[in-house]
């Protein structure tokens, strides 16, 4: 068959099913409050594992090609910044980010800061949980289009 080319190898994806952004959806329906903005602790993986997966699975022997990084293209996936899992809460699989009261007197800002906001990081697809091969084969076998292709 045909190559399977990707970016980067090292490039991470946050991993999400259909069943889990229902989820996410539901959730926030549920515990949310006007404004708040909810982000699912899905785990990710690299293109790499996720071409290996695949491979394995489909019993595929296609070429992996890496054809390097597009304009524009970011190595991670950004979810929630340092300033918004400043004021997050962690809801055990999700975390909430009430809505940005701040009123836009910015002046107070020249001579006062939040030295504690230098102490959070923010939340991104290379330090959240990383799917190995099998986990990824694990998600992968949720989805129906690859159920479909190992039946046939």
């Amino acid at each position: 068959g045909n190559p399977i080319t990707i970016t980067d190898p090292n490039m991470t994806r946050y991993m999400m099913t259909l069943d889990d952004a229902v989820d996410l959806v539901l959730y926030a329906f549920e515990n949310g409050n006007s404004g708040d903005l909810f982000v699912q602790k899905a785990a990710a993986a690299t293109l790499s594992v996720l071409a290996q997966a695949l491979k394995e699975m489909l019993q595929a022997d296609n070429e992996v090609r890496v054809i390097g990084t597009r304009h524009g293209e970011k190595l991670y996936e950004t979810l929630v910044t340092r300033e918004e899992m400043f004021k997050s809460e962690d809801m055990g699989n999700y975390f909430r980010i009430p809505a940005d009261s701040r009123d836009l007197n910015y002046d107070k800002y020249f001579s006062e800061g939040e030295e504690d906001l230098s102490k959070v990081e923010e939340y991104h697809s290379h330090n959240t949980k990383q799917l190995n091969v099998e986990g990824m084969k694990e998600l992968l076998l949720k989805l129906d289009i690859i159920q479909d292709d190992l039946k046939a």
